[in-house]
C-alpha cells in the first residue's frame, strides 16, 4: 500500500510538472506569435530631394534650426559640417587631424558630440562656433550616436547598444538589439524618432525601428532602391544617414558618397 501511495505522489508529481511545461510552452508560443504579428514592414515615398554632397562619407546626421550638421569620415577627410538643406552647400566646417576616423555624432543642448571608429575618443564642440569643448573616452568602437533627451545611445557594429551619461560619458546600461530573438548586428548610424531607435544596419538598405526599454525591433524601414538609378560609386556608398525633423514631423536620410539627400513618408503595413 506504502509503495502505491508513493508511486501515486511522483506520478500526480510528473503530471503537475509536465502541465506546468506544456503551460510555459504554451505561453511562449503565443508570445512569439504576438510578437511576429507586431513586427512592421514600411517602405517610402520620396517628399523632396535635395543636393548633398557626392564626396562627404556621411557617417551621422542631425537636423536643427532649419540646419543640417554633418560628421563624415574617412582618414583624411573626416569632418564636422553644418549644412543648407535646399542647396548642399557647406556652410560651416571644422576638419579633423589625419589620424581621426570620424563616425556619429548628436546634439545635445548647444553641444555637438562626436564619435571617432577606433581611435576610442570623442569630441565635444560648441554647436555654434564649432570650437572643441573637451574630449572623452569608451572602450569600444564608436559607429552610431543619439540620445532620447535624457542619455547618449551609442552603437559600435555589433547588436548592442550603450546608454552614456551626456555630462559625464559613463555607461549606465546595455541593451540588446533581436528580432524575434534574433540578434540584429552591425547598427550603424542612430537617430531617436518619436520614442524609437532608427538604426541604419551596415551594408544594407534597411533601418531597424527599435524599442529602447526592451530592444525589440518594431519594425523594419526598407528603403531599396531609393538611389537608383544613380550608380554607387564605391562599394562602401550605403544606406548611412538619419536625420529627425521633430517639429514639422520630417524625416531626412541619405548615405556615404550619395550625390542626394531625400526627405521621405513611411508606409507602414
Amino acid at each position: 500500500m506504502k509503495t502505491k501511495n508513493k508511486n501515486l505522489i511522483w506520478l500526480t508529481i510528473v503530471t503537475v510538472l509536465f502541465s506546468i511545461g506544456l503551460y510555459f510552452q504554451k505561453r511562449n508560443d503565443v508570445s512569439n506569435i504576438f510578437a511576429q504579428e507586431q513586427i512592421q514592414s514600411c517602405s517610402y515615398d520620396i517628399v523632396q530631394t535635395y543636393p548633398h554632397d557626392a564626396q562627404a562619407f556621411t557617417q551621422g546626421l542631425i537636423y536643427d534650426q532649419g540646419q543640417l550638421y554633418e560628421s563624415t569620415g574617412l582618414n583624411g577627410k573626416s569632418s564636422l559640417r553644418r549644412v543648407e538643406l535646399e542647396t548642399g552647400e557647406v556652410k560651416q566646417i571644422h576638419d579633423l587631424e589625419d589620424r581621426y576616423f570620424a563616425e556619429g555624432m548628436t546634439l545635445w543642448q548647444d553641444r555637438l558630440i562626436q564619435l571617432t571608429w577606433v581611435s576610442k575618443i570623442g569630441f565635444v564642440y560648441d554647436q555654434k562656433t564649432f570650437n572643441q569643448l573637451s574630449t572623452f573616452t569608451y572602450p569600444t568602437e564608436g559607429w552610431g550616436l543619439t540620445h532620447d533627451g535624457q542619455e547618449l545611445i551609442m552603437s559600435d557594429g555589433s547588436d548592442t547598444l550603450y546608454f552614456l551619461d551626456p555630462d559625464t560619458f559613463a555607461e549606465t546600461k546595455r541593451l540588446q538589439v533581436s528580432d524575434r530573438q534574433n540578434p540584429v548586428n552591425k547598427l550603424n548610424e542612430l537617430e531617436y524618432v518619436k520614442g524609437e531607435i532608427f538604426a541604419n544596419i551596415w551594408m544594407s538598405d534597411r533601418i531597424a525601428r527599435i524599442s529602447p526599454q526592451t530592444g525589440e525591433v518594431l519594425g523594419w524601414i526598407d528603403l531599396g532602391g531609393i538611389i537608383e538609378p544613380q550608380p554607387r560609386p564605391k562599394r562602401d556608398a550605403v544606406l548611412n544617414g538619419i536625420a529627425n525633423d521633430a517639429q514639422e514631423d520630417r524625416l531626412f536620410v541619405t548615405g556615404k558618397l550619395w550625390p542626394q539627400l531625400f526627405e521621405i513618408d513611411l508606409i507602414c503595413e
